[in-house]
């Protein structure tokens, strides 16, 4: 992997780290949750994210 690769992997996760929380607080929905996730795979591109997305 490459430092971007790893840089990508930890700000996807990182952001989507926020997501579940405001999904666990009854923020947003299953549905939004899933839109995000689909927006940040598209924006980082994340090497080892798609291992863990329900949308890859």
């Amino acid at each position: 992997m490459t430092s971007e690769e790893i840089r990508n992997d930890m700000l996807y996760h990182a952001a989507l780290s926020i997501g579940k929380n405001m999904l666990g607080d009854g923020l947003i929905t299953k549905e939004e949750y899933d839109e995000i996730d689909t927006i940040l795979l598209e924006k980082y591109r994340p090497y080892l994210g798609t291992l863990f997305s329900e949308n890859a």
